[in-house]
């Protein structure tokens, strides 16, 4: 299975952070020009390797981590999107009107057409997000809503991998709304820390 982050701001940093405590390998893409970045992404460790937004799409499961109307730009990168797992770490607020009343990430799922997408790792602030995970002898949370039932084992099992306990919310529009944004008021999930201890 192969990993990429898609933008390399505050929340593609404290992802590319949980994968270099793992040793684990991931790509990390913006729409510039890896070398413009390949100084930051060493600091982080030697796990994260700066690519160009083509090759980066070549991995199995990517994070999208850019800010949120940069969306469509990132989804031209392919014409299809067919056998990937995109997982939406974006957040938009206040929502604009053009979402009819649909939650970000089922926006967002349109234009990844072929993509499985799964909401997660959204809710939590740069800094938590990048700290390490496993707290008090419990891991942290990260929420994870998907339409695709198929979708959220994989990256179920990849937050596991990475220290986190994830906690499967359901579908965009029924537990997915905790963690996004509607109208102008947070989902009631945005900006919790917690924890879940080992059984």
């Amino acid at each position: 299975m192969r990993y990429a982050i898609i933008g390399f701001g505050k929340i593609g940093q404290a992802l590319a952070k949980a994968f270099a405590r793992k040793g684990l390998e991931v790509s990390v893409a913006t729409t510039r020009d890896p070398e413009s970045f390949a100084s930051d992404a060493a600091a982080i460790g030697p796990t994260i390797i700066p690519k160009t937004l083509a090759d980066a799409v070549k991995a199995d499961i990517i994070f999208l981590a850019v800010r949120f109307e940069s969306h469509p730009d990132v989804a031209k990168a392919l014409p299809s999107w067919e056998g990937k797992t995109i997982i939406d770490a974006t957040n938009v607020f206040p929502v604009p009107e053009e979402l009819d009343g649909l939650p970000s990430s089922a926006f967002v799922a349109k234009a990844f057409a072929g993509a499985k997408l799964v909401k997660g790792f959204n809710h939590l602030i740069a800094a938590t997000l990048a700290a390490d995970p496993i707290v008090e002898g419990g891991h942290r949370v990260v929420f994870l809503s998907s339409d695709d039932e198929d979708a959220i084992a994989p990256v179920a099992a990849l937050a596991k991998q990475l220290g986190f306990a994830p906690v499967k919310l359901g579908k965009l529009n029924e537990g997915g709304t905790l963690v996004h944004a509607r109208g102008r008021t947070w989902g009631q999930l945005i900006f919790q820390d917690l924890f879940k201890k080992e059984q």
